[in-house]
């Protein structure tokens, strides 16, 4: 059973309840929700952490409270960790609007999150065995690094392509899956990349990956309590269930099921309070 090594943000969501999101121009007001652990690449680590993987999370947070927060819970998830402390760029932060059908809107602020590099990720040792999963909100230029250099090793290498921005051909080419939504999908058809396969995710309607697909999990209205974060939580239950040696069928099942299991808690992570 090899490691699921996530390269990718990590972000303190600062999140607001509103009864809608407001139109250009308009000012609503809305309700204080609370400070929680986010960004793509923690919530990833928490999945599949959640979803009984050996983890590593590398990242970049600032030399804060918030750095330290983070960092503290992901120690106590049992999460280990290659992550840079950055004496002048702050921890990442996004902003999360919420409406009252859990849908949301996001602002990131990316502070020490560009400054992650792959010399991180090499640290870790990465190879035969190991999934790597990663996000693009970290500088693009060392995602694409790490993934050549990963699958090199022997690693596979999962891409989840959000928030979406052109990766060179070669890099995305060795992910497999790479992981988009419909809106991602549509880009990325744009583009003249090919991944080594695509993974389609299509909200409560359930994912497509190759001749694999399965239907959304049904959860009752009632038991919505926001969407933010489903997403991360599908790519760390799928990059744990293929560390563990599950096949592609098997990987996207575990997947769909982490998935709509996020959206019953607030917050991108679980009991995330920081």
């Amino acid at each position: 059973m090899g490691r699921v090594v996530v390269l990718g943000s990590l972000n303190v969501d600062v999140v607001t309840r509103v009864e809608r999101h407001p139109l250009p121009g308009e000012t609503l007001l809305g309700e204080a929700d609370g400070r929680f652990a986010g960004g793509k690449g923690g919530n990833q680590a928490m999945g599949a952490r959640r979803a009984g993987a050996d983890v590593v999370m590398v990242g970049a947070v600032g030399a804060d409270e918030a750095g330290d927060a983070y960092l503290a819970r992901l120690h106590a998830a049992g999460i280990g960790t290659a992550v840079t402390r950055d004496p002048e760029a702050p921890t990442g932060t996004a902003y999360i609007a919420v409406d009252d059908a859990g849908e949301n809107t996001i602002i990131v602020v990316p502070g020490a999150n560009g400054l992650v590099r792959d010399e991180s990720v090499a640290s870790v040792g990465i190879g035969p065995g190991d999934v790597l999963l990663c996000s693009l909100e970290v500088p693009l230029d060392t995602v694409a690094r790490t993934a050549l250099a990963a699958r090199r090793a022997g690693a596979r290498v999962v891409l989840n392509m959000a928030p979406y921005a052109p990766l060179l051909w070669d890099a995305v080419a060795v992910c497999d899956p790479v992981v988009v939504n419909e809106s991602e999908m549509r880009q990325l058809a744009d583009s003249d990349l090919v991944p080594g396969s695509l993974l389609v995710t299509f909200g409560a309607a359930g994912a497509r990956w190759g001749e694999h697909q399965v239907d959304g999990i049904p959860v009752d209205a009632g038991d919505v309590v926001d969407t933010v974060g489903a997403g991360d939580a599908f790519c760390g239950a799928l990059a744990a269930a293929l560390a563990a040696g599950a096949d592609d069928a098997a990987a996207l099942e575990a997947a769909n099921r982490a998935g709509a299991e996020a959206v019953r808690w607030a917050g991108a992570q679980p009991d995330a309070a920081l």
